[in-house]
């Protein structure tokens, strides 16, 4: 089992800037990638950065691409998502989530990952 738990989130302007963490603990040989989601209400949820843990390869969502950057602490067992450049229709609920699965794919989907945090919301207003 693993366990995920996020902090960072919170409220800000457009244009300001957000730092997430998620910290894992528990039977870490069971996943080789952690990465962050989002949701709105009423809307699917939706893959925005993930990150391999042993060669630190990423992806990100276009919509995020050049605003947002996931990294890691392996020594904490803990990835970030540094959000800046915020839009209002980044707001949503963004959770952590682990799992096993290979290189690249259809990595948005979250059906691949089998380990969730309880989710942080984050609020940018205009």
């Amino acid at each position: 089992q693993v366990q995920l738990v996020e902090s960072g989130g919170g409220s800000v302007q457009a244009g300001g800037s957000l730092r997430l963490s998620c910290a894992a603990s528990g039977y870490t040989a069971s996943r080789n990638c952690m990465g962050w989601f989002r949701q709105t209400p009423g809307k699917e949820r939706e893959g925005v950065a993930l990150i391999y843990t042993g060669t630190g390869r990423s992806y990100y969502a276009d919509s995020v691409t050049g605003r947002f950057t996931i990294s890691q602490d392996n020594a904490k067992n803990t990835v970030y998502l540094q959000m800046n450049s915020l839009k209002p229709e980044d707001t949503a609920v963004y959770y952590c989530a682990a799992g096993m699965r290979p290189y690249g794919g259809n990595w948005p989907n979250p059906k691949e990952y089998t380990y969730w945090g309880q989710g942080t919301q984050v609020t940018i207003s205009s």
